[in-house]
């Protein structure tokens, strides 16, 4: 194997959020991987650590270029230089989008369950959460277009978080199911906020569809944030991009995201996306497939190994939703049975509302490590249902 993906890297004692643990746990939750970067963006940093002066840095055209290369190249999209703007992180991107496009005690709707910090981005801001429940056939999920439209009619409703692709369920929106939302959005005078930051971490052979590539309807009634973060393993460098086509909502994104001072890179935001776009396109590729192992290894364990417990199929992030709604309806119940019996550290699915009976569990990891937590799940299931059968 060219690309290390099989090596392991202890990140214990290093502060790591995922990795302070204790030290018979195993950490299966927080969204970052447990690889090393492609070699190409740790050559760039470190020739530029070697200059030894970390002064004031700006956003030069190299990266505006990587930008707009690497999303016509990969995802047939032309992005023009002016719509981008620089932001330290898609989160604090969205909430200062937030702030800026709404006005305190109106209405975002999130497609749930949904990635968590969407409602701290909302509700610390004053705003209300109107939750579009997605549906689940035991095989997909499925957005409510009824109850949609009808969240959508709501004159307080002013903005729509748009998850493409949507975390925890790995679900790629296609293009007709894009294209619908921004419709009704266009109808209604809502704008749409789309966070794309899992785009590349698709299947191979697969790929997304940017929001705003769908239709005009869709490009000029649209925020896009995308990083490098993901799928590069780059979350604790603070870097991202905010694509905004139309030019009114541009000039108040950027006025918000430097109001609110998250719009000036430090020295390694700035050249990371360069390197990582520009020269790791052979690396990501390698980890897809090696991702996608882990997940055809995961999904076989879990159907031939775990009574009761299921995977749901997806074709987008290295996150598994595991549908446990047979065993228990308690799913914060049996995330902390889970951890407490293995030390298998997974995430609850009423973290992300709509998600209750269900648990997410990050394949990020070398193959040893997904085996170990395979195994401990299977041990912590069988433990839960022997305990909560036994009379009180």
């Amino acid at each position: 194997m060219k690309f290390l993906f099989d090596e392991k890297i202890d990140r214990r004692n290093t502060g790591s959020m995922k990795w302070d643990v204790d030290e018979n746990e195993l950490p299966m939750w927080v969204a970052d991987m447990d690889f090393q970067t492609a070699p190409e963006i740790t050559a760039s940093m470190m020739e530029r650590a070697g200059q030894r002066v970390f002064g004031y840095t700006i956003v030069t055209d190299e990266w505006y270029e990587a930008y707009k290369n690497w999303w016509k190249n990969r995802h047939q999209f032309e992005i023009r230089r002016e719509w981008l703007v620089f932001c330290t992180g898609v989160v604090p991107a969205i909430s200062s989008i937030v702030r800026k496009i709404t006005t305190v005690g109106e209405n975002v709707i999130v497609m749930t369950p949904v990635y968590n910090i969407f409602f701290h981005s909302i509700v610390n801001n004053g705003r209300n959460i109107l939750e579009n429940r997605l549906k689940y056939d035991g095989d997909a999920y499925q957005i409510d277009f009824t109850d949609l439209e009808e969240k959508l009619q709501d004159t307080q409703t002013t903005l729509l978080l748009l998850c493409n692709p949507h975390n925890p369920v790995g679900k790629i929106w296609d293009r007709e199911t894009l294209q619908r939302i921004g419709d009704l959005c266009v109808k209604y005078h809502v704008t749409v906020l789309s966070d794309e930051i899992h785009c590349d971490i698709t299947e191979p052979g697969y790929d997304y569809t940017p929001f705003a590539s769908v239709s005009e309807n869709c490009r000029n009634n649209s925020i896009t944030c995308v990083s490098p973060t993901k799928a590069f393993n780059l979350a604790g460098i603070q870097t991202a991009a905010v694509i905004v086509p139309n030019d009114n909502l541009r000039h108040k994104v950027v006025r918000g995201l430097n109001t609110d001072e998250v719009a000036e890179p430090n020295v390694f935001a700035a050249i990371s996306p360069i390197a990582a776009f520009g020269r790791g396109g052979e690396w990501l590729d390698a980890l897809r497939e090696y991702l996608w192992e882990n997940r055809r290894y995961a999904e076989e364990y879990i159907k031939n190994e775990i009574k009761g417990v299921s995977a749901v199929p997806a074709r987008a992030t290295y996150l598994l939703w595991i549908d446990c709604r047979s065993i228990t309806g308690d799913s914060s119940e049996l995330c902390r049975f889970i951890r407490s019996h293995s030390g298998l550290y997974l995430s609850d699915g009423n973290d992300y509302r709509n998600g209750s009976g269900f648990l997410r569990m990050n394949l990020a990891c070398p193959r040893q490590q997904v085996e170990d937590g395979m195994k401990r799940l299977r041990d912590s299931v069988k433990a839960y249902e022997s305990w909560v059968c036994e009379p009180s």
